[in-house]
């Protein structure tokens, strides 16, 4: 039954309703500036009434729940553009700094050295004896060559940049769904009483989803979905069993966390991969389900999978791993096409690099870069001319070693022939050269090829030539140039090329000349009409028959490119994420202002209880009076 004290109640209630909406109110204010804080509202409702002879009375108001201003659905669309905005800021960054070493731009770096470079040989072909011009020359090579190195050395220095990137960003993901996961649990604990909402636990759970995907991508599964329009035209929330993805792995999976491995012990250049492990202990790799964020974009910058296992250290993709592979394809092509016309400057002796190869497979299917065709050695006298010549087959069956008049390199040139058809036994090639498969005390192995001692001392010299089948100069075996025989470079790729150390030395024992006499420049003009011939380049799938300004070419513009198609996307994205970011901010970011005028509202709300209170206080003391 109603009575005075039941009112007396009903403007208590209104006191703590009142004091419980300045309290959320000032929790908004105090956190407007917070990441990842919602806003939130006091729930009321009439509390039950009470029945009466004149019906029911009521009976003040309760606090049925406090509840955050939150659409799911908005915040799912921040939380996976947050993740492209990531990988696309990261990219941006990164293939930015990539392209500024390349600065071709600027009529400076690898090209304009390379210009150089061409126009000193043209210089060197005009003074075929100027040792001051040799001297050019050779500073003019360590320049390029200088220049190749520093610029690779950029370029892998950044990759490993981007592995220690990788690692950090992981081992962040591994703290982060430990802390969802303990998160998680929390919120179950602390929902599962009284059926209060558990608001600042879910705003940090929030915080912590976002963190991971822009980090590494993935999806957030909640068992239901449901709405509060009491709260907001837009309120919903997710509830019940939870689950965070990437790709079908799953990370968090309620309280339970499931770290990424990272294992880069096997791996010869130290890059880390990464596996999911099931709960029966089984590593599972990864790295190609890993496609947002940042970690996503750390791999497909850094490169994602090794060629032929982990332990090669070498990486198959990648943008910087691409960049990699098209400046030692350059370097490479540039050292095998100079070497092999080089190798037609007559010399005492030429040894090869050090090769990987079975002595006894086939050539032209090695791992060499030699096509079947045919070269010739010729054999100078000290008066620059040529006394003896012999033309060596390459063919599909053509092995290094074998018996004299064997399909073999070594069977071709001991075979005793008549190179000149004179009947004479002592002019011919297999009686001025000796060939040598030599193993060295390290295991390695190389070709060598040397002229006979007597000959020596009787001023002869010898060279290699290839044939053309046409007039260019990829037609032809480069047997010279994939050997490194007769050198001018050293080194086998951008990373290593430099000017051979004979030559660094004593830049005079450089030649313009096929032959030992002095005003011979056929060699140095060949290697000026090299620049403009055409070359066969091979970057894994990928074939291109072009000059050695134009593999450059192809190197810097696939740089530009990529940079400048990562702007444009960057530019995209940040606009879709404006927009997003100000639809989530509306409807979930405090605002001042709102609250202010709220603070106002349950003021007074807390003043008009406290004026039932005195009322009834007044009632009651003339109840009193009245009894005195």
């Amino acid at each position: 039954m109603a009575s005075i004290f039941n009112t007396l109640n009903i403007g208590y209630t209104g006191l703590n309703a009142a004091a419980v909406g300045v309290n959320t109110t000032s929790q908004n204010i105090s956190n407007a500036e917070t990441e990842g804080y919602t806003r939130q509202r006091v729930i009321q409702s009439a509390a039950t009434p009470i029945s009466s002879n004149a019906g029911q009375v009521g009976n003040g108001t309760s606090i049925e729940n406090i509840q955050r201003i939150f659409d799911n659905f908005v915040f799912d669309r921040y939380t996976a553009i947050s993740d492209k905005k990531e990988y696309a800021d990261f990219a941006q960054r990164t293939l930015d700094e990539l392209s500024t070493y390349f600065p071709e731009i600027d009529g400076i770096g690898i090209k304009s050295d390379l210009t150089n470079y061409y126009d000193m040989w043209q210089t060197f072909a005009d003074n075929p004896d100027n040792d001051a011009i040799k001297l050019a020359l050779a500073q003019q090579t360590v320049a390029l060559t200088e220049n190749i190195q520093a610029t690779q050395n950029k370029v892998v220095s950044l990759q490993k940049q981007l592995n220690d990137q990788l690692l950090v960003n992981v081992n962040e993901v591994n703290s982060l769904i430990d802390k969802l996961a303990n998160i998680n649990k929390s919120i179950a604990i602390a929902e599962s009483g009284d059926g209060y909402t558990a608001n600042d636990l879910r705003d940090k759970r929030n915080v912590l989803e976002r963190s991971i995907i822009r980090l590494i991508g993935g999806d957030v599964n909640v068992g239901q979905m449901s709405s509060n329009i009491q709260i907001d035209s837009s309120s919903n929330i997710k509830s019940g069993s939870y689950t965070l993805t990437v790709n079908g792995f799953n990370i968090v999976d309620g309280s339970t966390s499931h770290k990424i491995h990272m294992e880069n012990k096997d791996n010869a250049n130290g890059f880390h991969e990464l596996f999911y492990e099931r709960q029966d202990g089984v590593l599972i790799s990864m790295e190609s389900s890993l496609t947002g964020g940042r970690v996503g974009a750390i791999l497909d910058l850094r490169g994602s999978s090794s060629n032929d296992g982990s332990t090669s250290g070498v990486l198959s993709n990648g943008i910087v791993q691409d960049t990699i592979n098209q400046l030692d394809a350059f370097a490479a092509g540039l050292i095998e096409a100079t070497n092999n016309i080089y190798a037609q400057s007559s010399t005492n002796n030429m040894t090869s690099n050090i090769l990987d190869l079975n002595p006894t497979n086939s050539l032209v299917n090695s791992n060499l870069n030699i096509n079947s065709g045919s070269f010739s050695i010729n054999i100078y006298d000290i008066d620059g001319n040529i006394t003896a010549t012999r033309d060596i087959v390459i063919d599909e069956a053509t092995v290094m070693t074998g018996a004299p008049g064997s399909n073999s390199i070594q069977g071709q040139i001991e075979a005793n022939l008549d190179d000149n058809s004179n009947s004479s036994g002592i002019d011919d090639i297999d009686d001025f050269l000796q060939f040598n498969w030599a193993t060295y005390a390290s295991g390695d192995n190389a070709m060598e090829l040397f002229m006979d001692p007597g000959n020596i001392s009787k001023g002869y010299k010898f060279s290699i030539e290839d044939k053309l089948v046409n007039d260019k100069y990829a037609s032809g075996t480069n047997f010279a140039g994939a050997l490194g025989l007769s050198r001018f470079f050293d080194g086998d790729s951008a990373t290593n090329i430099s000017l051979n150390s004979e030559f660094k030395d004593n830049p005079t024992n450089i030649s313009a000349g096929k032959s030992p006499v002095s005003g011979d420049n056929t060699l140095s003009l060949n290697i000026v009409q090299q620049q403009f011939e055409v070359y066969n380049f091979e970057i894994g799938t990928a074939k291109y028959e072009t000059t050695m300004y134009g593999m450059f070419d192809i190197v810097a513009t696939d740089i530009g490119t990529k940079a400048n198609s990562a702007i444009l996307h960057n530019e995209t994205i940040t606009a879709q994420f404006n927009a997003i970011e100000l639809e989530y901010q509306s409807i979930s970011k405090v605002s001042i202002d709102e609250e202010m005028t709220n603070l106002i509202k349950y003021q007074s709300a807390y003043g008009a209880s406290a004026k039932i209170i005195t009322t009834i206080d007044q009632m009651m003391q003339t109840l009193l009076g009245i009894k005195q």
